[in-house]
């Protein structure tokens, strides 16, 4: 069966649904393809089911917070940016909130309010949305997009388009769908996917820390590479029964994972005490406790209960007070990897920027094609900014293909 229309988007994720949703605005006739049995799966979990949309950071601040290439998103953010989204679900029935951080959530504290509003939005703009639709190839003629095969309930399709958008997602939570399709379309179009590995990630340690569950907030967790000091987060952490989670370990993992890659021996050090200085908390210990105090009384005073037997055994039957402050100021543990794509939040790597026009997210390779969202090489730390990526470059997509 062929079916005929002016734009194709394949993802029905924020950056397909943004696509098509701006695509069907500006008069075209758009038809959307999913390969799950339900548009946005992926958005319905994010942010552990609250889904952080954007974040209100000044336009500067939020690039800074982009890899590797933060510029080339200056157009897309231009289009469309953080205060545009927030208005945009205003208007379909999903009302927001500021919290800690400039980080922007659904008031109702739902990711599925969102995804059920952009999949009601597209489809009041005349987006037809088809679910259980695989596709199989992109049509590419003498360097021109034509259109693409699927297949949907065991039957064969062609759809004939004038332009054709690519919003597929990376390789993280591949049960939602993020199959790594969309890279392989954009190599078959000659594009070049710069090396796909996780990012936002859980690490694994050795030790593991029995303090299992444990968060901590207000420390410092600096990175280690090689024995050199490396870039250190500041904000709250947390022991898991592999490692280490939590707001500051995802924003250091990215660089943890290529670290590890290229087999440089990495080690995390928590500073527990990361307001005072080392000559300051030593000057309480001596203050708080005269020599010969009992160690737990110490430590009890000092720490987090699970932390006590944590330390008692670092430290040993005999400890020096210079040892517990390096302690305090210095939990290191070595890192050994990483959790997996089941895991992993984001994507870092996918199709090289230097083969997308930033202008209008289309392919400088195939004519009429587009890329938007996580398939690309961009992510982002925590924060709300890789959603506001996936909404932006679907915009922008959206309206250069509807314009073709």
């Amino acid at each position: 069966m062929n079916r005929v229309c002016d734009v194709v988007v394949v993802g029905a994720g924020p950056a397909g649904l943004a696509a098509a949703g701006r695509a069907a605005m500006l008069g075209a006739k758009v038809l959307l393809l999913e390969k799950m049995e339900k548009p946005a799966r992926k958005l319905r979990i994010t942010g552990k089911g609250r889904c952080n949309i954007t974040n209100m950071r000044p336009l500067d601040e939020q690039l800074s917070e982009i890899h590797p290439e933060p510029r080339f998103l200056r157009q897309a953010f231009g289009a469309f940016f953080n205060r545009d989204l927030i208005a945009l679900l205003e208007a379909n029935g999903v009302p927001s909130k500021v919290e800690r951080g400039n980080r922007v959530f659904p008031a109702s504290d739902r990711a599925w309010d969102v995804a059920e509003a952009l999949v009601a939005w597209a489809k009041g703009q005349g987006v037809e949305i088809l679910t259980r639709a695989r596709v199989e190839r992109l049509v590419i003629e003498d360097g021109v997009f034509r259109g693409l095969e699927f297949t949907q309930g065991g039957a064969s399709h062609r759809v004939e388009a004038r332009s054709g958008i690519v919003a597929t997602g990376g390789l993280s939570y591949p049960a939602t769908g993020s199959t790594g399709d969309g890279h392989r379309f954009a190599e078959a179009a000659g594009h070049r996917i710069e090396p796909l590995r996780p990012a936002l990630v859980a690490l694994r340690t050795d030790p593991v820390c029995a303090a299992t569950g444990l968060r901590l907030r207000n420390v410092r967790l600096t990175l280690w590479v090689d024995g050199r000091k490396g870039p250190s987060e500041f904000g709250e952490a947390e022991f898991t029964d592999e490692g280490l989670d939590g707001p500051i370990v995802l924003r250091l993992s990215r660089q943890v994972v290529d670290h590890l890659a290229a087999g440089r021996r990495v080690e995390a050090a928590l500073d527990l005490k990361p307001a005072l200085e080392l000559p300051t908390l030593e000057a309480r210990l001596e203050r708080a406790f005269p020599s010969g105090a009992p160690l737990r009384d110490i430590l009890r005073s000092l720490l987090p209960a699970p932390l006590v037997d944590v330390f008692a055994e670092r430290l040993g039957p005999a400890p020096r007070r210079q040892q517990l402050l390096a302690l305090l100021k210095d939990l290191r543990f070595r890192v050994t990897g990483h959790g997996p794509w089941e895991e992993a939040i984001v994507t870092a790597g996918g199709v090289a920027l230097k083969g997308i026009d930033p202008r209008t997210l289309g392919s400088r390779l195939a004519a009429n094609l587009h890329f938007a969202g996580e398939v690309l090489d961009l992510d982002a730390n925590t924060g709300g900014y890789n959603l506001q990526i996936a909404f932006s470059t679907g915009w922008l997509a959206g309206e250069a293909a509807a314009r073709t």
